[in-house]
């Protein structure tokens, strides 16, 4: 029986005026998959401006791992199994076929059918029907992907995903700071926030419909809150001094936070409701950059009570830290992988670059995973394959991904300076 998927229509406001990010696959090695996707068959009198078919090539050859067969070298654009000929895709050396349509269902919306098919051995390996209206057609072709990735390599996709990133542009006299989501592709960028002073540190909410940020108003930095659907945004902290580096806690009640308030800057628990705050840490050095475990149980940081920075850890309610990196000049901005067995950094290594490296936490290997000198602000994808983090590009700062694995790497670009990225939960 067909499997039938509801999909969320969420996001599906975007600003045509606003430039999207452009991917490009800069480094890794791995054999991809040869994977045919065959234009969707689409109801006749009908004209549809999304081709699905183009944009799970797009999302799957993105990933590094598939490479979509030329659809004008197709003998032949089937949307039927029973006209697959699977001899003749198997001499063209495709290993997957995907096939499709497009029809109107009862309800007046989109009924877009889809089956993948294993050429070597002649059978179905997918098969769904999702229901959505006409302004969702791209994001049930990231589902798709998402479908398709998770099947072939037993990892969720994050096509369907969305990224924040904070944008720069204009001179240093009159820059323009704006706070953006987008699709995890670059498209549909919307903006949350505009200012003509810093915005830092997005973070998501545990379930995708807010996101925590710092703003400064005249020089003094504040930790806001806003609600991504509605626009409303409500100051959470405004002491003096450090107000930095919001995390939400993995039940999304709580941020840990960085404030000096009280002298040196410290960690603190604020509770997001109440905006009642708990001090966590207390050194004569400076601690920041916390984060939570994705069971809550314990917070990274960042501290150069040793002399330089480097990552502790201690329980989520506080006490004795213990240090976690060893290795390099030092270690700063850790996040915990979705599962809990890595942290995303920054890593200084000896000649003084700044590289984005994963510490495995049972081993205490150090896996360094991008070229350099100045990379920074790295953020895990929700399934916890990829990091997403900022790079100096010939252009000024750009976004760029890494894969843990395989070390294939990507180039996320747009005009102006982007930096800051945040890669948003699986939707709910």
């Amino acid at each position: 029986m067909m499997s039938r998927i509801l999909i969320p229509l969420l996001w599906l406001l975007c600003t045509p005026a606003l430039a999207n990010l452009e991917i490009t696959i800069t480094g890794g090695q791995v054999e991809p998959v040869s994977v045919g996707v065959v234009p969707f068959q689409v109801e006749a009198l009908e004209n549809l401006d999304t081709d699905v078919a183009r944009i799970v090539e797009a999302d799957l050859k993105s990933s590094g791992l598939f490479a979509p067969f030329p659809r004008e070298d197709m003998l032949a654009q089937p949307s039927q199994a029973e006209n697959v000929r699977y001899e003749n895709w198997r001499a063209l050396g495709v290993e997957h076929l995907v096939i499709g349509s497009i029809r109107r269902g009862s309800m007046g919306n989109w009924l877009v059918e889809f089956r993948m098919l294993d050429v070597f051995r002649g059978t179905e390996s997918l098969a769904y029907e999702i229901p959505v209206s006409a302004s969702g057609l791209r994001y049930a072709s990231h589902q798709i992907s998402d479908l398709i990735y998770q099947k072939l390599t037993g990892h969720r996709g994050v096509f369907n995903t969305r990224i924040a990133y904070v944008t720069a542009e204009g001179t240093v006299e009159s820059r323009t700071y704006k706070l953006m989501i987008a699709d995890a592709d670059g498209h549909d960028p919307r903006q949350l926030v505009s200012s003509r002073e810093p915005i830092m540190s997005p973070a998501w909410s545990p379930d995708g419909r807010q996101m925590a940020f710092v703003a400064f108003d005249q020089g003094q930095s504040a930790i806001y809150l806003q609600t991504v659907s509605t626009g409303v945004v409500r100051k959470l902290t405004n002491f003096r001094g450090i107000n930095g580096a919001p995390s939400f806690s993995p039940d999304g009640r709580k941020l840990v936070v960085t404030l000096s308030h009280e002298g040196n800057p410290e960690i603190y628990e604020l509770e997001v409701a109440s905006g009642n705050t708990r001090r966590l840490t207390n050194d004569p050095a400076i601690d920041t950059e916390p984060s939570y475990s994705p069971d809550g149980q314990y917070i990274v940081f960042t501290s150069d009570r040793a002399g330089r920075p480097q990552i502790y850890r201690i329980p989520a309610g506080g006490g004795e830290p213990k240090r976690l990196t060893f290795e390099g000049r030092s270690n700063a901005r850790a996040t915990y992988s979705p599962d809990g067995r890595f942290l995303s950094l920054v890593h200084q290594s000896d000649d003084g670059g700044f590289r984005v490296a994963a510490l495995e936490l049972k081993s205490g290997d150090l896996r360094v995973l991008s070229n350099g000198p100045l990379d920074e602000s790295p953020s895990f994808a929700p399934n916890g394959v990829v990091i997403i983090y900022s790079t100096k590009g010939p252009r000024g700062a750009e976004l760029a991904t890494v894969a843990i694995d395989t070390g294939i790497q990507q180039g996320l670009s747009q005009p102006g300076d982007v930096r800051e990225p945040a890669w948003s939960p699986f939707n709910k």
